[in-house]
């Protein structure tokens, strides 16, 4: 249980908790830590293996050159999403993902690979009411210069839960300024499984999308996000922006589609005692984009 984890080191791998919170270590430096004490729980510092941060670091930190103060619901690398039986847990202060507790947690080093597992439990509250429990799994991959973040989010309805069809989702991660498209310091680039790049990723379906271009120190940096082939409406819909947001989103049917008049064409249905699961991984890549490679970590998954 959450109050029974210390932090211990199993080769190169470590994971330390604080509070609600859990680092994990690598090679004795944090390059992640999971951080229930927010509004909406995210994974921040988040830090890829050319060794710098892969999210920008506002709202949760001291903030880099060329990093806008903009959206400040985009905390690193997060899950929620803008309406479940009208409460909006996107962007609104009165709804909260509340960490409850961490229920399994280990770390090792196999063979020069290591690896490490976080489990919490989590309830999205609307107010003092309960809409939907979550058990939500951490899988850190560290392999030479390919680092994965697989998570998978259990999620069950305590009433009846509508996902509302709203682009404002899903499952997110807003990157380093530097992998923009825009802005004072944006190089980046955008390509997605079916070939499309940059602005034409936006609103389609497909396997995975990946931001690419130089990190905050000029090194080469991949980030990926991948939706797994069991999920919800699979492939998903991409809310992949300029400015460095991208967001899988299996309900936003309507507004990327261009269905306006069929406001709830992409609404799903939870019944009460009902569970369903979405998986998702977070590909961390040194080095220039590789279509091939990364179509590889999406079927080997």
């Amino acid at each position: 249980m959450s109050g029974a984890l210390v932090g211990w080191v199993h080769g190169e791998v470590s994971l330390k908790a604080e509070g609600k919170t859990v680092s994990v270590l690598h090679d004795g430096e944090v390059v992640a830590v999971y951080r229930g004490d927010q509004r909406v729980p995210c994974i921040y510092p988040l830090v890829g293996p050319t060794g710098t941060n892969v999210t920008r670091h506002y709202p949760l930190g001291e903030g880099t050159t060329g990093e806008e103060k903009d959206h400040p619901h985009h905390v690193s690398f997060w899950m929620a999403h803008g309406d479940v039986n009208g409460h909006d847990f996107w962007h609104g202060k009165e709804n909260r993902i509340v960490h409850k507790g961490v229920t399994h947690s280990s770390s090792q080093s196999v063979d020069g690979v290591d690896e490490a597992n976080l489990t919490v439990e989590l309830e999205w509250q609307a107010g003092e009411k309960v809409v939907l429990t979550e058990e939500r799994k951490y899988r850190f991959h560290f392999e030479k210069e390919t680092w994965l973040v697989d998570v998978s989010c259990a999620l069950s309805a305590v009433e009846e839960a509508v996902f509302g069809d709203t682009k404002e989702g899903t499952f997110a991660i807003r990157v380093t300024p530097t992998l923009r498209m825009k802005g004072e310091v944006g190089e980046g680039k955008i390509l997605d499984s079916e070939g499309r790049t940059d602005g034409d990723c936006w609103g389609k379906r497909s396997k995975w999308v990946a931001f690419h271009g130089p990190d905050s120190a000029g090194e080469s940096l991949v980030v990926a996000l991948m939706d797994h082939r069991d999920n919800l409406r699979h492939p998903t819909w991409w809310h992949a922006r300029d400015y460095g947001l991208l967001a899988a989103n299996p309900f936003g049917q309507h507004d990327f589609e261009g269905l306006k008049d069929q406001p709830e064409i992409g609404d799903f249905t939870l019944a009460e005692g009902k569970s369903f699961t979405q998986r998702y991984r977070l590909v961390l890549s040194a080095g220039k984009a590789d279509g091939a490679a990364l179509e590889g970590l999406w079927k080997n998954w």
